[in-house]
C-alpha cells in the first residue's frame, strides 16, 4: 500500500487527517480514488439515500464597498453611477416573492458602505422580523467586523444587537483562503483570517450558527488550500457552530485579478478533500451557481451532500459573468438521477419536505 492509499483507508476508517497527509491528496493526480473515498465517507457521515437544498434568496442591500478587493467583480464605489442602497419597498418585495416561492430563508449581504452605520442594520433586521416569519442568514464576518470598528462596541455586542434585532445565522462569506499572504494579494484591505475566525467564534459562542466557504482557484498553493480548511476544522473543534463548509471556484469575469478559474477536476478534488478533512463538519455543498448543474451533480458522487440553494437570487457571481440558473424542479431532478432522495431543508439542515421519484 503507498502513501496515498493508506491516507484514503485512514480517512475512511474514520482517522482525522493531518495538514501534511491532506497535501499529499491535494497533490495527487489520482482523482477518482480520491472521489470514492470522500464518496464512503460522506455516506457514513450521512448515512442513507438524503441529498439535501434549500430554497432562499440573496438580497445584495448594497454594491458600495470600501474593500475594493481585487476578484471581485459586485462592487461599486460610492460615487459610481450603479451605485445603490436598496429601499424598503424593494426588499420586502423581494423577501415576499421568496415566501411566495416557497423560500425559507433570505441571505442579505452587502458591502462595508462607509455611511451605514449599526442603527442602519439593526433596524433592516427587526423591519423584516416584524413583518415576515423567515429565517435572516445573513451579514458576513467582514461586515460584522466593520460594523464593530464603526460603532465602538466589541465583537460580541455588535452580535448580540443583531442577534436581538432578529439576526438567526451568519454565512461564511469574506473567507476566501483563511491564509494571510493570499488575503494580502486579492483582498488587501479586508479584515485578516484571524479576525475573520473571531466573529465565527464569538457568533457561536452566543448560539448563533454560521457556514463557512473557500474561494479557491486564484493566487493559493495547494498547501494554503489545506491549511484554510485545518484551521477551519479547528475552530468547530472549539465551539461546534459551522453547519456546512462550502468550496466554490473564483470566477475572473470583470474582476481587477483576472487569471482563470479552476477546471472542473480541480474543484472536485478540493470538495473531495473537504470531506475527508473536515471530519467534524456533517454538511459538504456543492456549488452550482460556479459550477453548473452537471458539475454539481458529479460532485454528489465526490462526496457532497447538499446541492445548496435554489437561489431566486444572487448578484455577486454573475457580476463576474457566471449567470447559472437551476430551478427546484430541476435540482430535484440532478438528485433524483444521481441515485438520492431529494429533500428542501431549512438554514438549520432540518429536513422540511421529501420529493419521491417521478
Amino acid at each position: 500500500m503507498n502513501d496515498h492509499e493508506f491516507i484514503l483507508n485512514k480517512a475512511v476508517q474514520g482517522g482525522r487527517l493531518t495538514y501534511e497527509e491532506g497535501v499529499v491528496l491535494m497533490a495527487s493526480p489520482d482523482l477518482l480514488s480520491l472521489g470514492r473515498a470522500a464518496d464512503l465517507v460522506r455516506r457514513r457521515v450521512n448515512p442513507g439515500d438524503l441529498v439535501t437544498f434549500i430554497v432562499d434568496r440573496n438580497i445584495n442591500y448594497t454594491n458600495v464597498c470600501s474593500c475594493c478587493c481585487r476578484f471581485c467583480a459586485f462592487y461599486r464605489r460610492e460615487d459610481d453611477p450603479d451605485a445603490y442602497i436598496i429601499s424598503k419597498e424593494d426588499l420586502f418585495q423581494k423577501i415576499e416573492e421568496t415566501l411566495a416561492a416557497d423560500g425559507t430563508a433570505v441571505m442579505i449581504q452587502g458591502g462595508l458602505h462607509p455611511k451605514l452605520g449599526l442603527d442602519y442594520y439593526l433596524e433592516l433586521i427587526s423591519s423584516i422580523k416584524e413583518r415576515y416569519h423567515i429565517h435572516i442568514h445573513s451579514f458576513s464576518p467582514p461586515e460584522v467586523a466593520y460594523m464593530a470598528q464603526t460603532s465602538g462596541l466589541s465583537l460580541r455586542e455588535v452580535l448580540l444587537k443583531l442577534q436581538e434585532a432578529g439576526l438567526d445565522s451568519l454565512p461564511g462569506g469574506g473567507a476566501e483562503i483563511l491564509v494571510n499572504r493570499v488575503r494580502r494579494i486579492v483582498s488587501p484591505n479586508k479584515l485578516s483570517w484571524e479576525q475573520w475566525m473571531a466573529v465565527m467564534a464569538e457568533a457561536h459562542q452566543i448560539g448563533l450558527k454560521t457556514t463557512a466557504t473557500m474561494v479557491f482557484g486564484h493566487v493559493e498553493t495547494y498547501a494554503e488550500r489545506v491549511l484554510h480548511m485545518i484551521r477551519v476544522r479547528e475552530q468547530q473543534d472549539r465551539t461546534g457552530g459551522f453547519t456546512a463548509f462550502i468550496p466554490w471556484s473564483y470566477q475572473p469575469g470583470n474582476t481587477a485579478l483576472g487569471g482563470d478559474t479552476a477546471t472542473g477536476v480541480d474543484y472536485l478534488k478540493t470538495l473531495a478533500l473537504a470531506r475527508l478533512m473536515l471530519d467534524n463538519i456533517p454538511n459538504i455543498q456543492t456549488s452550482w451557481v460556479t459550477q453548473g448543474a452537471r458539475l454539481a451533480q458529479v460532485a454528489l458522487a465526490f462526496g457532497a451532500n447538499d446541492f445548496g440553494s435554489a437561489m431566486l437570487e444572487e448578484n455577486v457571481v454573475r457580476a463576474a459573468g457566471v449567470n447559472y440558473r437551476v430551478p427546484v424542479t430541476e435540482i430535484v431532478h440532478c438528485i433524483q438521477a444521481s441515485g438520492f432522495t431529494a429533500a428542501q431543508r431549512n438554514t438549520g439542515y432540518r429536513v422540511l419536505k421529501k420529493f419521491p421519484p417521478s
